[in-house]
């Protein structure tokens, strides 16, 4: 064990049970889009800077293990590239790359808040990050460090939506959160910025998301948490507080599913 590591090891808080939350562990699924804020792309720091703080806040101050995992539409989507031409296992490697960068993005606000993380990787590039290896991202977890997910699987055809709901799965996470960045701040009826008339729904059945065709998260990582009995909850996460809001279960914040 290094210096760092004892240091990391003592900065546990105290069992999550203290503080009412709902989960011990979980995945937060973060889109490219949110790190983009308003600007529709790029790296807005502020709003990485509110993000990190309250990914912070959760690990520290409630007492449970994060995971990110991260898009990266904010600086490309392979699903573009490929409706334009390009290959598309090219066009979701660049995808892959993208993450990477939100990661670090995220990594280097969070160790400015003092908190200590971890990025690991699904494609290999030793210099910037460790790869993904599921007892390390484990112990890191034990550690207190906060795990940030990029490259996806490492393999083209999959949105980051199936890495969040596999890597839950595979760390023991007890919940998938899925942070949106529209301003929407849940699961509708209907798209609620095309028709007034959508409601939004507190709580939802995987069955009922396949077959209404209700926008969470794409089908795969859906039948799989359903499969696995991992709930996920959809909210606003560009809403200051909403994850704590979510982690101590304040009512009609977000849609739960399960």
């Amino acid at each position: 064990m290094t210096a760092l590591d004892d240091v990391e090891g003592r900065a546990a808080p105290a069992d999550a049970s203290e503080h009412g939350v709902r989960w011990r562990r979980i995945v937060l699924k973060l889109s490219g889009e949110a790190f983009a804020g308003g600007s529709g792309g790029g790296i807005d720091g502020e709003i990485v800077r509110q993000l990190a703080s309250e990914i912070a806040e959760a690990r520290r101050e409630l007492g449970l293990d994060v995971a990110v995992v991260v898009g990266g539409g904010n600086i490309w989507r392979g699903l573009t590239g490929a409706g334009h031409g390009m290959d598309r296992a090219q066009a979701d490697q660049m995808g892959m790359l993208a993450t990477v960068i939100n990661a670090l993005a995220l990594q280097d606000t969070l160790e400015q808040l003092g908190q200590p993380t971890r990025v690991q990787t699904a494609v290999q590039m030793n210099q910037i990050a460790e790869p993904y290896i599921r007892r390390r991202a484990i112990r890191h977890l034990e550690k207190g460090r906060v795990v940030i997910l990029a490259g996806g699987l490492g393999s083209p055809f999959f949105t980051t939506d199936t890495p969040a709901a596999l890597r839950a799965a595979e760390l023991g996470a007890e919940a998938v959160l899925k942070g949106t960045h529209s301003g929407v701040d849940g699961v509708y009826t209907a798209d609620p910025k095309l028709d007034p008339s959508a409601t939004k729904l507190d709580e939802v059945t995987y069955l009922d998301v396949i077959n209404r065709g209700l926008n969470v998260m794409d089908p795969t990582s859906i039948t799989f948490c359903m499969d696995n009995h991992l709930p996920i909850v959809v909210f606003d996460a560009l809403e200051p507080g909403n994850l704590r809001r979510v982690l101590t279960g304040t009512e009609g914040v977000g849609t739960l599913v399960r």
